[in-house]
């Protein structure tokens, strides 16, 4: 089991910047790949960015170029790192993690608020 804990949400002015955290502690042996989702109010949970173990990365297309996902030193907690944020950015954001024994975890999501 992995269990996953993101902090750094909340409410910015168009522009702005958030950092968001994800600390994943138990079985973290077993993960392959974490991420970040999102979902806004009507809408399905969608895909902002996921690293691989080996560092790769891809993001959905709406975000390129005003994120970064990065692993922290201990590969124990992710990063979410979000500039020139737009109201539409508005969400609840949920991190991810996929195991190599096709485990599939969630975190509680943060909330992040943009306005404008």
């Amino acid at each position: 089991q992995v269990q996953l804990v993101e902090s750094g949400g909340g409410l910015v002015q168009a522009g702005g910047s958030l950092r968001l955290s994800c600390a994943a502690s138990g079985s973290i042996f077993s993960i392959n790949a974490m991420g970040w989702y999102r979902q806004a109010p009507g809408k399905q949970r969608e895909l902002v960015a996921r690293i691989t173990n080996s560092g790769r990365t891809n993001y959905a297309d709406s975000m390129k170029g005003r994120v970064t996902i990065s692993f922290g030193n201990a590969r124990n907690t992710v990063y979410l790192q979000m500039n020139s944020l737009k109201p539409e950015d508005t969400a609840i954001y949920y991190c991810n993690a996929l195991s190599a024994i096709g485990g599939n975890y969630w975190g509680q999501g943060t909330q992040v608020t943009v306005s404008s």
